[in-house]
């Protein structure tokens, strides 16, 4: 246990120093400590062996505290407020690119990996969200009071992560539903309407209200803005995501709509960038540790059961299907076709893959589990170190374009 703590703190340090050692370099903070995990977990130091299928809870609810934070983050950085037009990119890519991608991994999953209808299902539910924890390198960037000021592919990243962690739920449950035999009606009626329009009102509702509190009370002592105390936004996401799924919804949806609701609330506000300082680094201490975790699960076998081709529909999913579909639904959204091309390139991979994997192998026994969490595993992987070396060169690329062509605001 005094190694793991001695380990414990060397990343937290790690943590803090890297991100400032490596800007400006073709190397991302979770290709790092990716790679320090397996380096750590293959010396002989008699660690616990963090292998996802035998400890499936612990691995359920440490992605999804990550994520959950993530969220709360992503949504309290968004400068531009919500609006059909202002948000075009970002429907489209809800709409059109994740429920297509869905699909097109499933039919792979089960025509050309042999895997079982339901699990093929649950490999493109889980590898459907781009992910708010390990894509803050084309994400953007801290709140601002200008609504304008963010570009339309890191807007769109940002703003699809936010979202379509919570919108992979419903395909999930599809996929329990499927292999449960359940019934297909109450997947309509509960899993898909209630669920998303719990999630949605609460979001709302706890956004409004919790706005309300840091802003507008009539109290000094009571209005929350003016203590500028960076851990009530753990509280904000905690209450958010408890009161929902208490209620039945989902809660990953209400987390990111709430932290929009409280952002739109007092858009130019400093307790903003208090808020979204300590969210992430929370979530930069959450993701070091589960990277560090996966590192280990590789060299302990994670990738043992990965086919080559299974590995086959992980790396069409990243370069083909994923960035086809992504640019053919973002053709007449805001922005230039090269900067479409950025936007479907980045549908990084991640922590939400693997909580709706654990999440859904803990709800029902699924076919091939095995060569699930291995494909799955692969997948993150590859997104990690592929989109990790890319992420600077492209951005840096990206933003001296905007340097030599004038801004065009979004209507």
């Amino acid at each position: 246990m005094d190694l793991v703590f001695a380990i414990a703190g060397v990343a937290a340090l790690l943590a803090g120093l890297l991100p400032r050692l490596l800007e400006g370099r073709p190397l991302s903070l979770p290709v790092a400590f990716l790679g320090l995990g397996m380096l750590v977990f293959a010396l002989p130091l008699d660690l616990p062996v963090p292998d996802p299928l035998v400890h499936v809870e612990l691995t359920e609810h440490l992605a999804e505290v990550c994520v959950i934070v993530a969220l709360m983050g992503a949504g309290l950085k968004l400068d531009r407020p919500v609006g059909w037009r202002r948000w075009s990119s970002t429907w489209r890519l809800l709409a059109v690119a994740m429920p297509v991608t869905i699909a097109g991994t499933a039919v792979l999953g089960w025509w050309w990996a042999g895997l079982a209808p339901a699990a093929a299902l649950l490999l493109g539910s889980a590898l459907a969200p781009t992910d708010p924890v390990l894509a803050s390198d084309v994400q953007v960037g801290e709140p601002t009071e200008d609504e304008d000021s963010e570009d339309e592919v890191r807007f769109a990243l940002t703003s699809e992560a936010g979202l379509n962690d919570a919108l992979a739920f419903p395909f999930v449950y599809l996929a329990i539903t499927v292999a449960a035999h359940e019934s297909l009606l109450k997947w309509v009626a509960v899993d898909v309407v209630y669920k998303l329009a719990v999630g949605l009102l609460l979001g709302l509702g706890t956004g409004w209200l919790l706005g309300k509190l840091f802003f507008r009370a009539t109290k000094d002592a009571v209005r929350l803005a003016r203590h500028a105390e960076g851990f009530v936004a753990l509280a904000v996401t905690f209450f958010a995501y408890g009161v929902t799924e208490l209620a039945g919804g989902y809660g990953f949806l209400a987390v990111f709509v709430c932290a929009v609701s409280i952002r739109s609330s007092e858009r130019s506000h400093s307790y903003h960038q208090v808020l979204h300082d300590f969210a992430e680094q929370i979530e930069r201490l959450l993701t070091v540790l589960l990277l560090l975790l996966l590192g280990g699960a590789v060299v302990n076998g994670l990738l043992s059961a990965l086919t080559w081709r299974a590995a086959v529909v992980g790396l069409v999913l990243l370069f083909g299907l994923r960035p086809l579909v992504a640019w053919l639904s973002l053709r007449g959204s805001p922005s230039t076709k090269g900067e479409h091309l950025v936007i479907a390139f980045f549908g990084i991979r991640g922590i939400g893959s693997f909580y709706y994997l654990a999440y859904a192998t803990a709800a029902v026994s699924f076919p091939q589990a095995e060569e699930l969490w291995a494909l799955v595993g692969f997948v993150v992987i590859v997104s990690v170190v592929v989109h990790g070396v890319s992420a600077t060169p492209v951005m840096a690329r990206l933003d001296r374009r905007h340097e030599r062509t004038p801004d065009q605001s979004v209507a």
